[in-house]
């Protein structure tokens, strides 16, 4: 039986929206040709809408109760068509059958089905590693390497375990595990992650995790397993279908034996059959989903919105979501009075314009759109993984780099009080020495997208508070969440990190809205209530993750989101009301035999019009 009922449910799912819509246009022309007798058919052209919707239907209602005994607005539509063609009633049958698929056409064309994140990021994976073996190097597949193993990771290439580094320094992004904007730069000792890529020297690291407890192996698992705990939403029209089946019934049976009249017992069924109730839902979604589309918001999943209107709290990414998650100069200060500060910014612009560190890149493109496009030359240029950079610039030896190169140059860097302000509020400093002198320092700073302050009151006023779930360090962290009025910000969040936080809110029943733009954020992503990617920065696996993208990026349309879902939710209350209001009335109407079945039909149908018309008012709302 579980097998026979299996089929039937893979034969219902095929085809797709396509052939939906197919159906539904071949039935309104039969529909049409049989209220209006257009055709000298030999039978009535109502019965094409009958097999084309209502067959579906009723294999959907017979599956679900023999099944799994579940009773869906299915069954009682089913027991209206059943008993409208026995008694001769085609084309209320047909009608019926009609309008129930087109709330179901409207349901399909609200739900994404792209579940492509998890194949993305299996291509992160690491496929193979250089194992140093007896002083030879041994190009194996990843999954083959042990703990202790002892490995090589070149320029460009992406560390295959989490591990220490025994020998080299480099610069490592580590954007998807932490989504840090900057390379971090690592040394004998430090621990390197697998699946972050190693961008500039060659290192000798050793084997600490491996296998599937390698830090993107347990992103996987995150991934894949986040979705199983979001709750999902059961339509209005089913989740009341019990009550409303036994109601039908009930008034149809009193109906039949007090009047004695089946034609008022059929009638009562036709105009109790659910079609504006299945259609106050869908409806009112679609309609929100346009009006999102025209603030920038891709909605990917259907029932978002309505899980969007009960969140209590919204947790941002730091790194380009609150943030441009690009580096620029913030402060160019000179430490001799010898030099002037616009020359510690030429110098360093100079040494730095042969470099491939995203800092380096960022002093020199900030220079030619703040100073000038005229960059001095530079020659002797020499890159430091994990260092800096040296050069020489009309005939001056320049240094561009951190402490620890400066050091061990033999150059002393005195901490200033304006420095210590620079590195407490999360800024990077390039340290600039030039012929073997201090000369002075560049602040860097990721910078705060203009409208995100805006954006953080306007969902505080309208009852969402904002938290900040980042990888960063705390110094930036704390630094941005004072500057956008963020009460609760928690740093050095790794992807399970994230999850844990959603964890813990759902077991205290708060629903948390997520958004994130990279790929460490796609497990968080998946397992809110909402997630919400930013689809312009964000990473491809992020925006498969989550529920809706933001396509430009415009923060600031969040508030207009939520209070659209809050919208939406009302509309769809009072799309429910009316409708079993008309229905209510229908049967009264019914039962003393005001209403026959076509009648009857056309009459809650024209409270279906009413639903979609009063849902459509959502695509012009503006707040």
């Amino acid at each position: 039986m579980k097998t026979f009922v299996g089929r039937i449910e893979q034969i219902l799912e095929t085809g797709g929206v396509k052939k939906e819509i197919a159906l539904l246009f071949v039935s309104a022309i039969a529909l049409v040709i049989s209220i209006f007798d257009l055709l000298p058919l030999p039978f009535d052209a109502a019965w094409i809408a009958i097999i084309l919707c209502g067959v579906p239907i009723l294999l959907e209602a017979l599956i679900g109760l023999a099944a799994r005994f579940d009773i869906k607005a299915d069954v009682l539509v089913s027991l209206a068509l059943i008993a409208s063609v026995c008694i001769g009633e085609d084309f209320a049958a047909g009608e019926v059958a009609f309008i129930m698929q087109l709330g179901a056409l409207l349901e399909d064309l609200t739900v994404a089905k792209a579940r492509a994140g998890i194949e993305k990021l299996v291509n992160l994976m690491p496929r193979t590693a250089r194992a140093l073996r007896n002083g030879t190097e041994t190009l194996l597949p990843a999954e083959q390497v042990r703990i202790g193993d002892i490995l090589r990771v070149l320029p460009g290439e992406s560390v295959p375990v989490d591990g220490i580094i025994l020998s080299g320094q480099t610069s490592i992004n580590q954007a998807v595990m932490t989504g840090e904007p900057l390379p971090v730069d690592k040394t004998i000792g430090d621990e390197v992650l697998s699946g972050t890529l190693n961008q500039f020297g060659a290192f000798e690291m050793k084997a600490a995790k491996a296998g599937g407890d390698s830090s993107i192996q347990r992103m996987i698992r995150l991934v894949q397993s986040a979705d199983a705990g979001k709750a999902k939403i059961v339509r209005m029209a089913d989740r009341w279908a019990t009550w409303i089946v036994v109601i039908a019934l009930t008034a149809a049976a009193l109906t039949w034996i007090f009047t004695g009249e089946t034609i008022r017992a059929v009638t009562i069924l036709v105009v109790f059959c659910p079609c504006a109730l299945v259609l106050a839902t869908p409806a009112a979604i679609m309609a929100a989903i346009g009006n999102a589309a025209k603030h920038g918001f891709l909605v990917r999943e259907g029932d978002a919105l309505e899980r969007l209107a009960g969140v209590q709290k919204i947790a941002f990414d730091k790194t380009g979501t609150l943030t441009y998650g690009t580096p620029k100069v913030v402060s160019v200060k000179s430490l001799s009075e010898k030099r002037s500060e616009q020359e510690i910014y030429a110098l360093a612009a100079a040494a730095e314009q042969f470099s491939e560190h995203p800092l380096g890149k960022a002093v020199l493109s900030c220079y030619r759109k703040e100073i000038s496009d005229h960059v001095l030359p530079a020659a002797s240029f020499e890159m430091l993984p994990g260092r800096g950079v040296s050069a020489v610039v009309e005939g001056r030896a320049v240094l561009a780099g951190n402490a620890e190169m400066l050091t061990e140059r033999g150059v002393v860097i005195e901490r200033h009080a304006e420095m210590e302000y620079f590195l407490r509020h999360g800024c990077t400093v390039i340290y600039i020495a030039v012929n073997g002198a201090p000369a002075g320092y560049i602040a860097l700073s990721d910078t705060v997208r203009p409208e995100s302050a805006g954006m953080i009151d306007a969902l505080s006023r309208i009852g969402v508070p904002a938290v900040l779930l980042t990888g960063d360090h705390e110094l930036p962290a704390e630094s941005i969440a004072s500057q956008l009025h963020i009460k609760e910000a928690h740093a050095n969040c790794l992807p399970e990190d994230k999850l844990n936080y959603i964890d813990r809110a759902q077991r205290e029943h708060i629903s948390i809205c997520m958004i994130g733009d990279g790929v460490n954020d796609a497990p968080a992503l998946k397992r809110a209530a909402v997630g919400i990617a930013m689809g312009g920065a964000g990473s491809d696996i992020a925006v498969d993750a989550a529920d809706i993208a933001l396509v430009d990026d415009e923060v600031k349309e969040l508030p207009h989101l939520i209070s659209l879902s809050k919208r939406m939710m009302k509309t769809i209350k009072l799309n429910l009301i009316f409708s079993m209001g008309l229905n209510f009335l229908a049967i009264l109407l019914a039962a003393i035999g005001a209403l026959d079945p076509v009648i009857g039909a056309l009459v809650h149908n024209a409270g279906s019009v009413i639903v979609i018309i009063n849902s459509a008012l959502l695509l012009k709302w503006k707040g």
